[in-house]
């Protein structure tokens, strides 16, 4: 893109600035510190110029938004022409509880609803199951049947929302309740729009709330994305996750290369049952964990559009220039956030939301200050989606596509995170693929080694984190918590034991033959899902089939 008697004459004039004004202001005042590094603690130069990236190729490696490869944006006209989707995470307590909050978001601009679901609930359990006990509620809303999705979104009109779910082990089930629930609002199925994250490789690897043994999960993952291409051609059935996988301490480009190998995975599954890469790739979605460094955040979802773009073309053969597309969610980092000085955190999740928008996000969770505290308040997440607006309709990032496109900074930041991630490509790739380097204990190694790396740095104060290891103090805690209905609990086990009186468990039964019998052929579960939720079967229930079926994974100890 530059040319080569310029370049050499940018670099003699770079040394001269060096051996010149550089060392005489070093000479006067030395920097601050003897390293600088990004929060993935990569070295950071002092100074960036076309040299950094003297053989790009502005058609091959940039281009134009909307254009292959997508560096620049999926949309010609990026936020231009529409808003990021302000998608909210909320749920806590009983569903009576999460439904008023999801009211109170709705009117207050939320254009977008993101259901968080309690750990009972994201293990496949009753909110009564003795497994359960001294969990209900805390983490997200307690979904134990069809009747608890009906009241979470009562008085929502299902088919004119989209909805994102949070949930992967039992994601098959609680998709089924919802579109039962929604065709009992008077919905079709076909119209209704959202996403179930449906992520299982990323648990294995990081989260850690899996159920059954990673290859019957994978089926169940397959079974919902064939389900979804025939009859939901406007939901997205999985969402591949890096967020968790950089909550449980990876490195950016160990976020970004886990996060497209599993992605790439589940292509070759899907493709292995026999659907065309074309039908289902299109709805194919990701969700970026948007950190501390901004300029560092930005260049992997810049580099994540190129990967996937030529991914998807070259090695997958797509054809349909939409299967080419990365179209991602992005939450701000709660593992960033401080129960020291919580409202500092809204300094933080400012600059983190920022740096997702610039990055080209489809829509955006902000957290809320009191993440590190509680489940948000509601003064703490009005503060957090008016984040997002004041960013949309004051700060002027939204006036043109892809502001930092041209960087030299930006654009040797995103080649350096596209080379890293092709290294892991091929180390995975020595493992035999991603379900053998799980096996191993690969990527937990290298996320736990990530994570020890940086609270290393941490407490040897080569890292600062404002109000935790500089400029602490003992003030007490001046924001409000949220407080749930401490009645709840007896409320949803009542509603339960009425579900279970109140059925046909006769038909109940049968609906859960005919759910054990799909899963021990090859017969698509899901239909067989949503007879049993309409059925009154419990989540736990269903799960339990699935349990007896394909039984349960232990991971392996690695030392």
């Amino acid at each position: 893109m530059f040319d080569r008697k310029k370049l050499e004459a940018l670099a003699a004039a770079r040394d001269r600035w060096e051996e010149t004004t550089l060392q005489q202001t070093l000479s006067r005042r030395p920097e601050r510190q003897e390293r600088f590094i990004t929060t993935s603690s990569k070295p950071i130069n002092r100074l960036y110029t076309p040299l950094d990236i003297a053989d790009m190729d502005y058609t091959k490696d940039l281009g134009f938004p909307g254009e292959y490869p997508f560096t620049r944006g999926i949309h010609a006209t990026g936020h231009r022409g529409r808003l990021w989707t302000m998608r909210m995470f909320a749920g806590f307590g009983t569903a009576e509880e999460t439904n008023a909050r999801y009211k109170y978001l709705l009117e207050q601009g939320n254009s977008g609803l993101s259901v968080a679901f309690d750990l009972p609930t994201l293990m496949g359990y009753d909110t009564d199951a003795p497994e359960a006990l001294g969990e209900f509620g805390k983490c997200g809303v307690a979904v134990s049947s069809l009747r608890d999705m009906e009241l979470l979104f009562d008085g929502i009109p299902m088919g004119e929302v989209s909805t994102s779910m949070t949930i992967n082990g039992p994601a098959a089930a609680i998709w089924a309740f919802y579109i039962a629930a929604a065709e009992k609002q008077g919905f079709s199925r076909a119209g209704l729009r959202g996403t179930i994250q449906n992520d299982i490789l990323k648990e294995y690897i990081a989260q850690k709330e899996y159920i059954f043994p990673p290859e019957p999960s994978m089926r169940l993952v397959v079974d919902t994305i064939e389900f979804g291409t025939r009859e939901m051609p406007q939901w997205n059935t999985i969402s591949i996750s890096g967020y968790h996988i950089r909550e449980a301490g990876s490195t950016a480009a160990q976020e970004l290369a886990f996060t497209l190998a599993d992605g790439m995975e589940y292509v070759r599954w899907a493709i292995r049952r026999g659907l065309n890469v074309d039908d289902f790739a299109p709805r194919l979605s990701f969700f970026f964990n948007v950190h501390n460094d901004f300029f560092e955040e930005i260049a992997k979802m810049r580099a994540a559009r190129r990967i996937w773009a030529r991914e998807m073309r070259e090695t997958f053969g797509a054809k349909n220039p939409r299967s080419w597309w990365m179209r991602f969610h992005t939450q701000t980092a709660g593992a960033s956030l401080t129960a020291q000085q919580p409202e500092n955190n809204v300094v933080r999740v400012a600059i983190q939301a920022l740096a997702a928008v610039l990055g080209g996000a489809q829509s955006l969770h902000t957290n809320s200050m009191d993440e590190a505290l509680a489940l948000p308040s509601e003064h703490a997440v009005t503060i957090a989606l008016r984040t997002q607006q004041i960013i949309a309709h004051e700060s002027g990032v939204t006036n043109t596509v892809d502001p930092l496109g041209g960087s030299f900074f930006v654009e040797k930041l995103t080649d350096e995170m596209e080379e890293e991630a092709y290294d892991y490509f091929r180390r995975i790739e020595d493992f035999g693929g991603v379900l053998p380097a799980i096996e191993a204990g690969f990527f937990q190694q290298e996320i736990a080694d990530s994570a020890f790396r940086y609270q290393r740095e941490i407490d040897s104060h080569q890292r600062t984190i404002v109000g935790v290891n500089a400029y602490a103090d003992d003030e007490p805690l001046r924001i409000p918590l949220l407080e749930m209905d401490p009645h709840g609990y007896e409320r949803q086990v009542a509603r339960l034991e009425q579900l279970r009186r109140e059925r046909d468990n006769d038909a109940m039964r049968r609906a859960l033959d005919d759910l054990r019998k799909a899963a021990e052929g090859t017969e698509n579960t899901m239909p067989c899902l949503i007879a049993a939720a309409n059925a009154g079967a419990t989540l736990g229930e269903i799960t339990d089939v699935f349990r007896e079926v394909f039984g349960t994974y232990e991971e392996p100890t690695f030392i």
